[in-house]
């Protein structure tokens, strides 16, 4: 179609256009003027408009059996312990050596070693040292004399104050972090100094402000927290914090013996014990003639042996667990964290049934009972997460 030929026959439809105009308007109405001038343009308008507009493509996508298989497999940073991509926990009481644990885990992911017999792939890792900022020199040199050879180039260290809740902060650390690595802070509590971790909305925020750095770093945030007075209730603070991670680690202490264990896992296997040991190293001496010292993480096999085999200690534990039988047998099943057919009861309905059975002054029952559960879960010998426990 000529250009010619295109004008008369827009001019011909605008005519027809213009014969139901008001004739006032219709007599300054030039068709074949318009037409002439601007063809082409009036052309590729009519037909815009004559055709319909294409429809958006669906926001959903339904997957069937064959395209679920086709998607790839989850990448893991630790096999069966940490994702490469999300957010994760690593908790415990004070004095249990997470932090040690934590610091340990970041130079095997740094250096691509093998942790605990698990497979690790090795990414870039940021370990934000908010905590005990002080012994984290001592913490490197202590590691390296015990494994004969420097740091990995890839493990680097930020003593500086940093708050999840200043937006500003989390954009500067976003800025100075490797694409994919591993962003280790410890604590959750220094990072978060001002909040109320019981409070729902601090805990969202908090939350928000942690995704929005693994987000931007396109990688791993792993928190390192504490638990609270009572230690079988898991991480303190609100419970939205656990349900909110994609891995969590527990790391438990009774006596000199330590040991973590995967506390959730989307895709791993949960509730296996991994104990170890913090090892002195002397790294030189002072000048008043006292030892220059801090420890690093070894495997504890012996623990590890002794462990296999999981019974109560203790009077009270073996009352305890005696008296918790019987309630297990009319547990529910389902509870996140525990095995499939585990079942489970509430965490201070076994206390108060516990307390019960026990041989102890009536205003101790509870507390002597919340002592053995607490004990039990540290040993293995009863699972617990969030406010449920089981027999492991």
């Amino acid at each position: 179609m000529g250009k010619e030929e295109s004008a008369a026959e827009i001019a011909q439809a605008v005519g027809a256009a213009v014969a139901y105009m008001p004739q006032g308007e219709a007599q300054n109405f030039d068709a074949n003027d318009l037409a002439q001038r601007d063809g082409f343009d009036v052309l590729a308008c009519t037909l815009e408009a004559a055709t319909e507009p294409p429809k958006p493509a669906p926001r959903y996508k339904l997957l069937g059996a064959d395209e679920l298989r086709d998607l790839p497999p989850l990448a893991w940073r630790v096999r069966g312990v940490l994702p490469a991509v999300g957010l994760a926990a690593l908790y415990g009481p004070s004095a249990s050596g997470k932090s040690f644990l934590a610091f340990d885990m970041a130079a095997a992911i740094a250096e691509g070693q093998r942790w605990f017999d698990c497979r690790v792939e090795a990414a870039p890792v940021v370990y934000a040292a908010l905590e005990g900022e002080a012994g984290f020199k001592l913490r490197a040199q202590a590691w390296e004399v015990s494994r004969g050879r420097a740091l990995p180039d890839g493990l680097r260290m930020m003593l500086q104050p940093f708050k999840l809740t200043d937006g500003q902060d989390v954009l500067d650390l976003a800025a100075v972090v490797p694409a994919g690595a591993v962003v280790v802070l410890d604590t959750l509590n220094r990072s978060a100094p001002t909040a109320d971790e019981n409070s729902s909305r601090d805990m969202g925020e908090i939350l928000e402000a942690a995704k929005t750095l693994q987000t931007l770093t396109r990688g791993l945030v792993l928190l390192v927290h504490h638990t609270g007075k009572n230690a079988a209730a898991g991480l303190r603070g609100h419970s939205s914090l656990f349900a909110a991670m994609d891995a969590a680690i527990e790391v438990s202490r009774e006596g000199d013996r330590r040991e973590w264990k995967v506390a959730k896992s989307k895709d791993g296997q949960d509730g296996t014990a991994h104990p170890f040991k913090l090892q002195v190293e002397t790294l030189g001496v002072e000048e008043t003639g006292e030892a220059i010292t801090s420890c690093v993480v070894l495997r504890d096999t012996a623990a590890q042996d002794v462990r296999a085999v999981k019974l109560p200690q203790g009077g009270n534990q073996k009352i305890v667990l005696t008296a918790l039988r019987t309630m297990f047998k009319d547990g529910t099943t389902g509870k996140a964290g525990a095995p499939a057919l585990a079942k489970c009861v509430e965490l201070e309905a076994a206390v108060t049934f516990a307390a019960s059975a026990l041989l102890v002054a009536p205003d101790r029952k509870a507390e002597r009972a919340r002592e053995a559960i607490t004990g039990l879960v540290a040993r293995g010998v009863l699972g617990c997460n969030e406010g449920w426990i089981w027999q492991a």
